[in-house]
């Protein structure tokens, strides 16, 4: 399954730092892909956070974006 819209939602938003929602019936694995969130990368900034409920696991992660991928990185 791809992304979906409707499952990515705003929690919060602040001087340009957006925390994220999103929740999926699919593997952490594949939501973590890079790439995944290319259709909302106009939105996402880099640094924003991302809560991720997925049917495996749960994770916070970092969003950082290149010209090619918005990918999602551990925590430092």
């Amino acid at each position: 399954m791809a992304f979906q819209n409707k499952n990515l939602s705003v929690i919060a938003y602040a001087n340009g730092f957006t925390l994220w929602h999103y929740s999926a019936d699919e593997t952490l694995s594949t939501i973590t892909a890079n790439g995944y969130f290319n259709n909302v990368k106009t939105l996402m900034n880099i640094g924003d956070i991302i809560i991720i409920n997925a049917s495996d696991n749960t994770a916070i992660k970092k969003i950082n974006i290149t010209e090619l991928n918005v990918t999602t990185v551990a925590l430092a």
